[in-house]
């Protein structure tokens, strides 16, 4: 079973998201399990989970020695030769991408460590090889909600998460960005669906929904790959 090990100060943000939609739905199949880990927990009556930064400066930072003792205590208990990888959410870390999740999901166990505050004590990374990562350029108040995005995107990754039809068409799949859906009704304040997905063509649908696909990456995520590539090749052009 996949095992996602979750260390914060604050376990109780994720009770929403790890219980219901597909993460809950992962677990109660047994595709994925969930582990919580409180950093306040192991602290002593008046110890800290966190301390003011040599040098000075605002803030405060993660202690190394609790984070560390979480840490040793997952290792301890995981087989020995189970495939892991430790990471750590920072503002510092590389953007975090759909290649990642799959990535993650190939994995036995993922860790994550949830940064606070003005970060953690940067030999944390070094020590246990860890993998920084975050969701982009913007600071949030911490690593829980970059952490929730991390499971979300590996947890529906793995088989019988979701259906793997689901999972073959959708963004960032071959680097482009999914085609555009519609639904009932057919026409709303003047604007209509495209007439192709009423036709009931499956082959005029097939490309036209590749034509958009390669369209809309050209337009808006130039920088995935080679977006918009096939624009003017047959397979692509619309009928």
């Amino acid at each position: 079973m996949f095992t996602i090990d979750v260390v914060t100060l604050f376990p109780e943000i994720f009770a929403p998201q790890i219980g219901l939609s597909i993460v809950g739905r992962a677990q109660q199949r047994g595709i994925a399990r969930i582990a919580l880990h409180s950093l306040l927990d192991i602290l002593g009556p008046r110890e800290r989970a966190d301390d003011r930064p040599f040098g000075g400066g605002p803030g405060m930072v993660l202690r190394v020695e609790p984070i560390a003792q979480v840490l040793d205590e997952i290792v301890a208990a995981a087989p020995e030769a189970e495939r892991r990888l430790i990471v750590v959410t920072s503002a510092a870390g590389k953007p975090f991408a759909q290649a990642d999740a799959e990535r993650y999901a190939a994995l036995d166990r993922l860790v994550i460590v949830c940064g606070r505050y003005e970060g953690i004590d940067e030999r944390l990374v070094p020590l246990y090889a860890a993998e920084e990562v975050s969701l982009g350029d913007f600071v949030v108040t911490g690593g829980e909600i970059p952490a929730m995005a991390i499971i979300d995107a590996t947890v529906r990754l793995l088989a019988g998460a979701v259906s793997p039809e689901s999972l073959e068409h959708e963004s960032f799949v071959n680097q482009e960005l999914d085609a555009p859906a519609y639904t009932r009704p057919a026409a709303f304040r003047g604007l209509e669906v495209p007439e192709v997905l009423l036709s009931g063509d499956h082959e005029r649908i097939a490309q036209w929904r590749r034509r958009q696909s390669q369209e809309r990456t050209a337009a808006r995520r130039p920088d995935l790959g080679d977006g918009g590539r096939d624009l003017d090749s047959d397979e692509g052009r619309s009928a």
